[in-house]
């Protein structure tokens, strides 16, 4: 099902092959309704270039657009933008349309990739904590949003499960444990005895040593010092897939950094045999010498004392993403801070020869009131179990204030459908650079640019269709039954007053936001524009009435509440944002 937009501009490349003229510019919604639906600068871009009046280029494409079936009359307009308005006629056939399609006229990709998604990637031993939701909501939307578009995605969890803190885990484990607390609350003993250890360490010579040896015993395979790591692992990943429970995430494959041990010796001695490394003062480094920003940021993969790094371990991982996974593409969710080290990975990997797209997606950060990094009172990091847990306890007060009736049962699914989705929301609304501060009040009102505000907007869709007596809203129109057991029957859609015909316009631009949530890895553009379909069905709401209005009209405008409904559905789901029945 082609979009408007995709269809205008089909027939403005006509009407400027039909002028003489080159392919230039482009069409791109109107920033102001005022002006029309969409609108083209193509006039000014070959003004430019060709040193010619634009308005005089604008009128000789006017003169060859053949867009009567869509729109009305073209307008030219300031300097020589050309202007398009949708005939209401078109958009009601398109909307029909629409409402028959499980895709809500979203098209599937003509060119499907197999897309490695590497997000998430909490550390072991440690609690995951606030900072970690960036990446984790961030990368299962663009997971979501990849899949729906009919890419083959692999969302892989990178955790960070080997390493020099394990020195110090096993040193606690074996010379500090409180078995007693261990059972109680394993994640907040073994942080307290890695603590603790480091302390030690950090004064006592002897002890610092001591740690260094556990490692060194580990990384040889040490029966005592494994079991001990595995127990560890399996503590954390309880505590992981908890939060993850919480947050409806789930990965494919879950790589730590263990998974490639054995691999890395051979990464290095590839890299020498290749010469893309050399040895420099007893390690194995790869220079980038004829790359000005690098240049003076040799990449370390073997130190002197023999002992691998987080450099040799994602140099394996490219390695096992494209040569084990067949990945086409990897996307690396991960913060600003370790641009440098992606820079160097990935031109490791293109002079090894991968042919493949890899992407570093980063994104800002998270701040309190006080507009620095969130930290809880003692300066620590905010557990995020903790966090999306007092998300729902916030949500649940305020389920108890508005509906009260509702059993107990609904009240824990409502609030956390609530709480975690406001989580969610305040930061996918953010474009991903953007530092944002963290305020509970703000993201769970129900009022404004929020995951609550657009569920309201579902909940209240769906009470009119109780009161109705009429199908579900959550399923595609045509052939599916609904509640009362009957079919959705096809609707001829009427729209007359100006708020239903912009609410339908705008549902009609679902099809052309969601594909462009990729183009630079911006769930925001989806988010911002559910909240412009939820503030249009507000104003239709308020200015046509549904239920009371005669036929044809009443039949048409539960349509449009139905379609509204399925695409706040659709698109918070994408987000991994849920909608409850009832608020």
């Amino acid at each position: 099902m082609e979009t408007f937009q995709s269809l205008l501009a089909k027939k403005l490349s006509n009407a400027l092959a039909a002028a003489g003229l080159p392919d230039a510019g482009e069409l791109t919604p109107a920033t102001d309704p005022r002006f029309g639906d969409y609108q083209t600068n193509g006039a000014l871009v070959l003004g430019k270039q060709r040193g010619e009046n634009p308005r005089e280029i604008a009128e000789k494409i006017a003169g060859n657009l053949d867009v009567g079936d869509v729109c009305e009359p073209p307008v030219i307009a300031g300097p020589g933008f050309i202007n398009f308005t949708l005939r209401p006629g078109a958009v009601a056939e398109r909307t029909a349309d629409i409402l028959g399609d499980e895709r809500l006229g979203v098209a599937e990709t003509e060119s499907p990739r197999r897309i490695v998604i590497d997000f998430g990637s909490p550390n072991v031993a440690k609690p995951m904590h606030v900072g970690h939701i960036r990446s984790t909501v961030l990368g299962d939307a663009l997971a979501r949003i990849a899949t729906f578009l009919g890419h083959e995605v692999i969302r892989d969890n990178h955790i960070g499960d080997w390493g020099t803190q394990f020195g110090m885990v096993i040193y606690g484990w074996k010379n500090l444990l409180d078995q007693r607390a261990l059972q109680q609350n394993p994640l907040a003993e073994i942080v307290r005895i890695y603590k603790e250890t480091n302390a030690l360490a950090t004064s006592d010579p002897q002890v610092r040593e001591a740690c260094r040896q556990e490692l060194v015993k580990l990384q040889a395979g040490d029966k005592e010092n494994i079991d001990i790591w595995n127990e560890c692992v399996a503590f954390s990943m309880q505590d992981f897939e908890h939060v993850y429970e919480l947050l409806d995430i789930h990965y494919d494959i879950q790589c730590g950094e263990s998974f490639y041990n054995d691999r890395l010796p051979g990464v290095v001695e590839r890299l020498l045999k290749s010469g893309i490394a050399e040895i420099s003062e007893g390690a194995v480094v790869v220079f980038f010498r004829d790359i000005p920003e690098l240049a003076d940021k040799p990449c370390i993969i073997r130190k002197r004392d023999g002992g691998f790094n987080y450099a040799t371990t994602d140099i394996a991982t490219v390695d096992y993403r494209f040569d084990d996974l067949k990945a086409d593409s990897v996307w690396y969710v991960v913060g600003a801070p370790q641009t440098l080290h992606f820079k160097e990975i990935f031109e490791i990997a293109r002079r090894q020869g991968y042919q493949a797209d890899l992407r570093h997606i980063t994104f800002g950060s998270i701040l309190g009131e006080d507009r620095k990094l969130m930290k809880t009172r003692s300066g620590e990091n905010v557990p995020l179990r903790e966090l999306l847990e007092e998300a729902c306890r916030r949500a649940r007060k305020i389920i108890e204030e508005k509906n009260p009736d509702l059993s107990e049962g609904e009240k824990i699914d409502v609030a956390q459908k609530i709480g975690i989705g406001a989580v969610k929301y305040a930061d996918l609304s953010q474009y991903r650079m953007t530092d944002y501060v963290f305020l509970w009040d703000k993201m769970l009102s129900l009022q404004g640019n929020t995951a609550p505000y657009l569920q309201n907007a579902y909940v209240r869709i769906r009470s009119i269709f109780r009161k109705a007596g009429e199908f579900p809203v959550t399923a595609p129109a045509s052939g599916v039954r609904g509640e009362t057991g009957g079919r959705r029957a096809a609707t001829t859609l009427t729209l007359t007053n100006p708020a239903e015909i912009n609410l339908a316009k705008r549902l009609c631009q679902f099809a052309e936001i969601v594909p462009q949530v990729l183009n630079d890895f911006r769930p925001n553009i989806l988010a911002n524009y559910l909240f412009e379909v939820a503030n249009a069905f507000h104003t239709f709401y308020e200015a046509c009435p549904v239920l009371k209005s005669e036929e044809p009209e009443r039949s048409s405008r539960l349509a449009l509440c139905d379609l509204t409904g399925r695409v706040l559905h659709r698109g918070l789901d994408l987000l991994g944002i849920k909608v409850p029945e009832k608020m």
